[in-house]
């Protein structure tokens, strides 16, 4: 017995020399952090679910249809509503473009930080919804302004309350993002840094994401509307053609993450959406309020939209392809050449961005609803859901169209030259007169 009994001392001793060491105890500045819930639970129940809501006089009207046909009829009904509504604000001109991407942007912000907030249950967080919104007026006044000063700085030089905000711009805009910087620094709160820091890059990306692209899409349309209008249309043109061959055509599913996205509806839309790039590139070169940089005439005094055609714009001869040459000898009408305008051809890849690429986004806009499993950012728009369900390919295709414009397609602008003179002074204007004149002399462009 007394052999037991000193074995199971023995043992008692050697788990307690196994245990580990007692944590020594901290001051109340180090104490653990009590954990708090990162994601909500119920979050799903608060965000947004379904956009097939209506009017009730629609509701009445389409009650007897199936889900499928039903949800086809307020989806269709409501893209020709959006269109005729773009084509409207499109002939009132570019400041009611500019002042439509301004809100469509607002309203997509709103949307997926509204997401945040639901999900990290951030309602409690100090200043952060303030701060969220504070980020946005910044990042729009710095990237806003840029725009501004770049087209239109001879106009804001020569008012007196404006020159300030001109010659210093950056610097201002770095202090408001430094001023929102430091009270989101002051606003962190124990056991809530984690959600606070989750918040802060949330808040962001969708930046990056939302004000980013606006900003090229802006650039886009001071480039000449044709860079705005075409892209634009190309990826309507391909989200409503791909529905319409998924729907009546479509049997193989194209990606897990969209599961009623189909190859059908994916090839169906890219050929619809190269055919159509073609044909509404071709209207628009005709006009050349379509072609023409957005810009301040010194001259007129007034914005304008008048200029000498970019080359991409002018008819030029093309060489016929070898076998198209062959075959058309053949039926006894040679065809070597054709006419065509460049911008056409330039379209076409366009065109190929918007209906192989441009899904992408809207794949990864699923990805994201999935993740926090919501059906739409929103119920803004029956049939379609919110803001970003409409623009998320959008976004993708403005960025790669001011990305091309600027690597294959854009000139040196004398216009804006003229201007980044005329805001010198005097004696600075008349060197730059003096040197150019040396320069050109030198080269037998002018006479001494």
């Amino acid at each position: 017995m007394s052999k037991v009994r000193q074995r199971s001392t023995e043992h008692k001793r050697e788990a307690e020399n196994k245990q580990p060491p007692a944590e020594p105890k901290t001051s109340d500045d180090d104490e653990e952090e009590e954990e708090v819930p990162l994601f909500n639970p119920n979050a799903s129940k608060e965000l947004p679910q379904a956009s097939d809501q209506t009017t009730e006089a629609i509701d009445t009207a389409l009650k007897d249809l199936t889900p499928r046909w039903r949800n086809w009829i307020i989806r269709g009904l409501f893209t020709w509503v959006m269109i005729l509504s773009f084509a409207f604000i499109i002939w009132l001109g570019p400041l009611a473009l500019v002042t439509m991407i301004m809100l469509l942007q607002i309203s997509g912000f709103h949307e997926i930080i509204n997401i945040g907030y639901v999900v990290y249950k951030s309602y409690d967080l100090p200043l952060f919804r303030s701060l969220s919104w504070y980020f946005l007026f910044a990042s729009n006044y710095f990237f806003y302004g840029e725009s501004l000063i770049d087209h239109f700085g001879v106009l804001l030089h020569r008012t007196e309350f404006m020159r300030p905000f001109v010659d210093y711009h950056r610097v201002i805009s770095f202090t408001l993002y430094v001023a929102g910087f430091v009270s989101f620094v002051f606003s962190l709160r124990k056991k809530h840094y984690l959600k606070q820091f989750t918040m802060f890059g949330w808040t962001h990306v969708t930046l990056l994401l939302v004000v980013t692209q606006s900003h090229l899409i802006m650039q886009n349309i001071f480039e000449g509307l044709i860079w705005f209008l075409v892209p634009v249309s190309m990826i309507i043109c391909n989200d409503i053609m791909a529905y319409m061959f998924g729907f009546f055509f479509g049997k193989t599913p194209l990606i897990k993450l969209s599961p009623k996205k189909t190859w059908e509806g994916f090839i169906g839309g890219a050929a619809s959406t190269i055919l159509f790039g073609i044909g509404i590139s071709w209207v628009l070169i005709q006009f050349d309020q379509m072609v023409c940089p957005i810009q301040y005439d010194d001259d007129k005094g007034q914005i304008s939209m008048e200029c000498e055609r970019h080359p991409v714009f002018q008819l030029d001869e093309y060489a016929v392809p070898e076998t198209v040459q062959i075959l058309s000898k053949l039926v006894g009408r040679p065809w070597e050449t054709v006419m065509m305008y460049p911008f056409m051809l330039h379209s076409i890849i366009l065109a190929i961005f918007a209906s192989v690429i441009g899904p992408f986004g809207g794949f990864f806009a699923s990805g994201f609803k999935r993740a926090f499993k919501i059906k739409d950012f929103g119920d803004t728009i029956p049939g379609h859901g919110g803001i970003m369900d409409r623009f998320d390919c959008q976004f993708l295709m403005a960025t790669f169209v001011h990305v091309y414009f600027t690597s294959f397609i854009k000139l040196p602008n004398p216009t804006k030259i003229i201007q980044s003179v005329l805001v010198m002074s005097v004696d600075q204007q008349r060197l730059i007169f003096n040197k150019l004149q040396e320069k050109l002399i030198a080269r037998g462009v002018i006479q001494a």
